[in-house]
């Protein structure tokens, strides 16, 4: 993983992200990986003020964010990184806290949640590094909408991932972080992606030892 977010993974991009300057760069990381284009998205002040109050094994998460797609799909989505315990747990947790916290709001419709979950390491045996799990009814032939949890696993680019052809791959490429070459070339046609580097590096300009 690009070491730039080696430490308290999630918690530094969740202080980045979580700020009005940069929805745009958290808006191009959904609008890659998931395949949408959004047209509004907010964030969602629930888990963050959650936080204070749950056990370190179920506070993780970078965003909680609301959006509405340009075709006028409403979604909520999440995103996180995982590390590797109990990860099937993680995954589902996750997913659970993103959906279920939407009671929360009067305001808002319940709608189709996506999660977004980062490893930085292999766990499936498949050889793809983007996998998209869904619900099937038993005989395989009935798709249940409800649910879409995306699954980067961050080691396997490197195996399948020759150059920079989308954003997704300059995405994949920077959080990955190992090739220096591609880094620079994701950072060279992707904006957003030059911005969340600059970001991250005044961020550790600034840190302070507590």
């Amino acid at each position: 993983m690009n070491r730039k977010l080696i430490s308290k993974s999630n918690y530094i991009l969740k202080k980045v992200l979580n700020k009005e300057e940069n929805i745009d760069i958290l808006q191009d990381i959904i609008e890659s990986i998931i395949g949408i284009e959004i047209s509004k998205i907010k964030i969602k002040p629930y888990l963050d003020k959650m936080s204070k109050y749950l056990p370190s094994e179920e506070n993780f998460g970078i965003v909680d964010v609301r959006i509405k797609t340009k075709d006028g799909q409403e979604l909520n989505v999440g995103m996180q990184i995982i590390d590797g315990y109990y990860v099937q747990n993680k995954i589902l947790l996750y997913y659970a806290q993103i959906h279920g916290n939407q009671l929360e709001y009067d305001d808002e419709e319940i709608v189709k949640t996506i999660t977004i979950n980062i490893l930085d390491f292999e766990y499936f045996k498949t050889e793809e590094c983007h996998k998209i799990i869904k619900i099937r009814e038993s005989t395989n032939s009935i798709e249940l909408d409800g649910l879409e949890l995306h699954v980067l696993e961050l080691p396997k680019i490197k195996k399948k991932q020759s150059k920079i052809e989308t954003k997704e791959d300059g995405w994949l490429a920077y959080l990955e972080g190992s090739d220096k070459e591609k880094i620079k070339k994701a950072k060279e046609k992707n904006e957003k992606i030059r911005k969340l580097d600059e970001v991250l590096e005044e961020y550790w300009e600034n840190e302070k030892m507590e």
